[in-house]
């Protein structure tokens, strides 16, 4: 009953968390021998005798608090800390909480990758892009955990699907994994130092989560650095005996006897090391101390502030896809009608098990009583997708009289639901026809979206307003008051891409998979990755998201023109334009100019939050590390900075870069094991290679003139020879090399490198 409970909790905690999904965040947070004076503009950071910036404290105060041994991780840690500052604020709620409930870990949060928009519990992931999801899970874990509660991440790892969730393989190369699907876990874990992880129900390449060594032992532990507990999720241990040494120390929910009667046989007969079985029992033990010499009897929490703090986290992660014509925000004394049953029953929580009943519940049309008079008419059923003449009719008339229609749309809980993946991306067929037709009665309409994952948009371009606001908690209904009538500016920014159609989405042809196989054969290329290298139109793209003002990008800096391995600072200035108090999210990119191997043109590598007056200016940064230009090489297991030139990109969104700064990576290339059968374009490629085979090149280009081929240029003949295998050789230079040359040249080439004979 305990850990239902427990995960009935979490459950309820993980609605707060759904708004930040689309949001990137930067504020300021107290630390030790540090004072905050909260503004909504932002936090001003302040020592007992003076005034410090971010920098001076990361770099000068923060060192000097902590061990040798320990600061380059905690630097890290603090840095995802002071840059989310509201998210872990939330998790600081959330674990005030669970001491008041006397829950000891919150199974949370979920920071599986949005692979399709399809998957069931997209509402609870954060993200498309693994460095944002990990950025926002660690401040999460952050906030919790320094209220002596713990976290337990999940899904670990490539659960992005519910269809056959219990029975199939993700199937990956590594390289996808660990820049995708890893990279998020990667980041919560060394970001945030969670109490436990939670193994996936699924396979992960034909092995069980809960009994992959690789997973569990070498990732998460030796390269990771976990030293938590591994906790499977509910019915997700296949084989208990093999779970043990593999890295599972706790099966959810206990199976009674049997699987116990199953470890005390399995040592008993030699099939166990009852060495493994310490360890699990150790590990249970550390994670029961640690919550027991926590526990804080008799805590509170104020649920009135909480409530409030729900509002202000849910306008802020709200996001303004659209307002032409400047619909929004509603000014003055214009008639509103709201049409639509969301505005008076908000899906503000995911379905499934995620259900609970809220201590106060607000919604849209509740909150603006003290705003304005509003019509109202529900115009459809939550319960079926079925066109009621009479409501729409109803809706209709409101509409016409109003000055202003705001449509709340969005998708019921029979549509988007744990236990079950969506068919399509479609909104229901009766919210559909009531956008059509209150259009023919009406030009001025804002359309408010609640759902948990993108949705198809077929009449984007004919209303002029669309405001996100996903599942946004208990109190999003005042949130999304506050955002239509100007109260605050709109600042949240999709970390998710919205495709025209289903068909255009990467895993479109893999997805679901084909029985229990699932085959993420669309690899690196997911979400805003798969867009700009297809250079597909999109609805709006990855970190979209409007305001009520205007921004302009100016003068963007780097601390260093050529990148050797240490710290890249990246600053650009930002003007706010316009006539509102507003705050914009600086987006940083990477991308590699003519990469040799294959990489996205560009990912997200570092976010800022600025708030800004009218005419005000501010400086967004970031700092970009050795990590920020590289890619998982398999060839060497580990990451790789491809050296060349890279642009370091400003901008607004994926598809709105507003400024580019050049640097080049400095590094030592890959050395190229050549054979026989190496291509001479990979040689060519060896620091000294070209000149290598420059007399054995000279000799086929010979051979080739005198098969009247001289009319042939220098260029057309290295384009023929670049995928030419090396023992081709012989065969066009008329025998002018011999084997013997070839194998000679072959084992200079390796040496060269300080490649050994094999």
């Amino acid at each position: 009953m305990r850990y239902k409970m427990t995960y009935i909790l979490f459950l309820f905690f993980l609605l707060t968390t759904i708004p930040y999904i689309i949001t990137i965040y930067i504020n300021r947070e107290n630390k030790k021998n540090i004072s905050f004076e909260n503004y909504d503009s932002g936090y001003k950071i302040q020592d007992k005798d003076q005034d410090i910036d971010l920098e001076s404290y990361l770099l000068k105060i923060l060192p000097g608090q902590i061990s040798m041994d320990q600061e380059e991780e905690t630097i890290k840690c603090q840095a995802v800390i002071l840059r989310t500052d509201l998210i872990r604020k939330m998790g600081e709620a959330i674990g005030d909480s669970c001491q008041h409930e006397k829950l000891s870990v919150v199974l949370g949060p979920a920071v599986n990758i949005k692979r399709s928009p399809l998957c069931g519990r997209n509402f609870e992931y954060f993200s498309e892009d693994p460095y944002l999801a990990g950025e926002m899970s660690a401040a999460y874990i952050n906030g919790v955990q320094s209220r002596n509660v713990g976290t337990s991440i999940k899904h670990f790892a490539a659960n992005n699907q519910e269809h056959r969730r219990m029975s199939s393989s993700s199937n990956a190369d590594e390289r996808t994994l660990r820049e995708i699907y890893l990279a998020s876990f990667e980041g919560a874990v060394k970001g945030g130092h969670p109490w436990t992880v939670m193994c996936a129900y699924n396979k992960l390449n034909g092995v069980y989560c809960s009994e992959n060594s690789w997973l569990l032992t070498q990732v998460l532990r030796k390269e990771w650095g976990f030293d938590g507990l591994v906790m499977s999720d509910w019915g997700a241990v296949n084989d208990r005996v093999k779970g043990v040494p593999a890295g599972l120390e706790l099966e959810m929910p206990e199976s009674g006897p049997t699987h116990d009667r199953d470890l005390v046989a399995a040592v008993r007969e030699g099939r166990l090391k009852e060495s493994d079985l310490d360890t699990t029992c150790e590990r249970l033990l550390t994670l029961v101390k640690k919550y027991l010499d926590n526990r804080r009897e008799g805590e509170v929490f104020d649920r009135g502030m909480q409530h409030h703090q729900a509002r202000k986290i849910a306008r802020e992660a709200m996001v303004l896809l659209k307002n032409d014509g400047a619909v929004l925000p509603i000014r003055g004394n214009r008639k509103v009608a709201f049409i639509g049953r969301f505005a008076e029953k908000p899906r503000y929580q995911g379905g499934g098990s995620s259900h609970i009943t809220v201590s106060e519940e607000l919604s849209a049309l509740e909150a603006v009583r003290s705003v304005c008079p509003v019509t109202y008419a529900p115009a459809f059923s939550l319960e079926e997708d079925v066109v009621d003449e009479a409501l729409q009719a109803e809706a209709v008339e409101a509409a016409k009289a109003a000055d202003v229609a705001v449509l709340f749309l969005g998708l019921p809980e029979f549509i988007e639901s744990e236990g079950f993946d969506r068919k399509d991306m479609a909104l229901p067929r009766c919210q559909l026809e009531l956008v059509k037709r209150i259009l023919q009665v009406q030009k001025n309409v804002a359309v408010v979206l609640h759902n948990g994952a993108p949705v198809e948009l077929p009449f984007a371009d004919d209303v002029p307003a669309i405001l996100e606001a996903y599942l946004a908690g208990q109190a999003g209904g005042g949130a999304v008051v506050d955002l239509l009538f100007g109260a605050v500016s709109p600042c949240g920014k999709l970390a998710e891409t919205f495709p025209l159609r289903m068909e255009d989405t990467p895993a479109y042809l893999n997805f679901p998979g084909d029985g229990d196989n699932v085959n993420y054969a669309e690899g690196i290329y997911v979400g805003y990755r798969y867009y700009d290298k297809r250079k597909l139109p999109v609805r709006f793209p990855f970190g979209h998201g409007l305001t009520y003002t205007t921004f302009r990008y100016d003068n963007l800096r780097l601390s260093g023109d050529v990148f050797r391995g240490e710290p890249l600072k990246v600053e650009v200035d930002v003007t706010n334009t316009g006539a509102m108090a507003a705050k914009e999210i600086v987006q940083f990119y990477v991308r590699p100019d003519h990469p040799g191997k294959d990489r996205p043109v560009r990912e997200l590598k570092g976010f800022d939050k600025v708030f800004l007056q009218p005419g005000e200016t501010a400086t967004a940064s970031c700092t970009l590390d050795a990590r920020s230009f590289s890619y998982w090489e398999e060839r060497i297991g580990d990451w790789y900075a491809e050296p060349g030139l890279y642009q370091v990109e400003a901008a607004a969104s994926s598809r709105d870069i507003r400024l580019s700064a050049p640097v080049t990576v400095e590094n030592k290339p890959l050395p190229v094991r050549v054979t026989l059968d190496t291509p001479l374009g990979d040689i060519w490629k060896i620091p000294g290679g070209r000149e290598v085979l420059g007399k054995l090149i000279s000799g086929v280009n010979e051979a080739s003139n005198d098969d009247n081929l001289g009319a042939a240029s220098q260029a057309m003949m290295e384009a023929m020879l670049r995928d030419t295998p090396m023992h081709n050789l012989i065969g066009f230079s008329w025998d002018k090399l011999t084997l013997q040359q070839l194998k000679d040249t072959v084992r200079q080439l390796n040496q060269m490198q300080g490649l050994q004979d094999e």
